[in-house]
């Protein structure tokens, strides 16, 4: 974290059930010097989207829906996006899970044209009804299922799917459903609690020497689904050993069934991005070519197969990793995003789709040293 440049950062390490290795390294606030902690809360970005699958996955094993039934069943306002490639009918929730569904990547395609005057602009659409109300201009860029594009947009409409099934708003599902039964207590969407709000770490992009602070304690509005948790490393073990798994605990079969994590962690597209640069999404170490499972990538390594999700947003850059073979488990996140961009401009509101240099980032790094050196050692 230092050689990168990272203001702060935590980082934990989970070997079945023994207590969690943890390292808190840096400020969480650079201004005041407020030092980063177990406490410390980070906003987690696209690793939301794996606690959006793991609750479809949920409405699955319940009846309530199937993998493969039409997501305008449930949203039947996509029935407005224009579909070139044949019916909106053909575009399933599988295909929403695993990125294969055509939409493209941002939630907002539009952005402040005065980047030190954009303050009257939300940072994410606030409500459906915005995003909806896009839907006549939105199209479908590839033949649903043909191939592999992250879709933001995507996971929004699976929020959808999720509060209309339950009745429940997405935040509440979650946490009545996934947060609260894995005793993540420190865990919510969004802004902070009144009561939490001083352990919230600030954030930042760097651009050489330059260290741009990014707005504190946003809102991610009606895309939470996508990327809208924020909970502490602490919180994110009990996750990761939910994610590891032990056969005797009957409530991690509850949450979710061991079989349905699997069926998750089954690759079934390369995750490749035609005419785009690799990155910590795309690229595997060695060369080893990623592919999507159901809200996971799933990448083998020397005949070894591990599984990931990594996030991105307003400065914050995050990685979650898991050895399953090994019962092994890895959660980074760190508050400073290494642009490798000119020096940015103040901003009025966080950048939703932050971009870490591939060159530089420091997941790559890890990720290569903890299957390389460390979880195949453990035994």
């Amino acid at each position: 974290m230092k050689q990168h440049g990272v203001v702060g950062g935590g980082f934990a390490l989970v070997h079945g059930q023994e207590q969690a290795q943890t390292i808190a390294f840096g400020e969480a606030r650079a201004d005041s010097h407020q030092r980063i902690d177990g406490a410390t809360a980070y906003n987690w970005a696209s690793i939301t989207k794996t606690f959006t699958a793991i609750a479809i996955l949920q409405l699955r094993d319940r009846g309530k829906l199937s993998l493969d039934d039409p997501a305008v069943r449930y949203v039947p306002e996509l029935r407005q996006v224009h579909d070139p490639f044949g019916s909106v009918d053909a575009i399933t929730i599988r295909q929403l899970l695993t990125h294969s569904a055509g939409f493209r990547n941002p939630t907002w395609p539009w952005d402040c044209d005065d980047s030190s005057n954009c303050d009257w602009q939300p940072f994410e659409p606030t409500r459906w009804s915005q995003v909806a109300a896009m839907l006549p201009y939105t199209h479908v860029a590839f033949a649903p299922g043909s191939r592999w594009s992250y879709s933001n947009l995507g996971y929004v409409f699976l929020g959808q799917i999720i509060e209309r099934l339950s009745g429940d708003d997405f935040e509440v599902y979650i946490d009545k459903n996934i947060l609260k039964p894995l005793g993540m207590t420190n865990s919510y969407f969004d802004v902070a609690p009144y009561f939490l709000e001083d352990r919230v770490s600030a954030s930042y992009l760097l651009a050489g020497a330059k260290l741009t602070p990014q707005p504190f304690n946003f809102d991610t509005g009606i895309t939470t689904s996508n990327s809208g948790l924020k909970a502490p490393i602490t919180d994110m073990a009990k996750y990761l050993r939910f994610l590891v798994g032990d056969p005797g605990n009957p409530l991690y079969e509850i949450v979710l069934k061991r079989g349905s994590l699997e069926e998750a962690w089954t690759g079934v597209l390369p995750a490749i991005e035609p005419g785009q640069a690799a990155t910590a999404y795309t690229a595997g170490p060695h060369g080893s070519q990623p592919k999507m499972g159901l809200g996971f990538f799933v990448v083998e390594v020397s005949g070894h197969r591990y599984i990931y999700h990594d996030g991105d947003q307003g400065g914050f850059s995050s990685e979650l990793l898991i050895d399953p073979a090994d019962h092994c488990a890895s959660i980074l996140a760190v508050n400073t995003t290494d642009t490798g961009a000119p020096p940015p401009t103040p901003e009025l509101h966080p950048q939703s789709n932050t971009e870490p240099d591939a060159k530089t980032d420091l997941r790559q790094t890890l990720r290569a040293i903890l299957i390389e050196q460390i979880f195949q050692t453990k035994d």
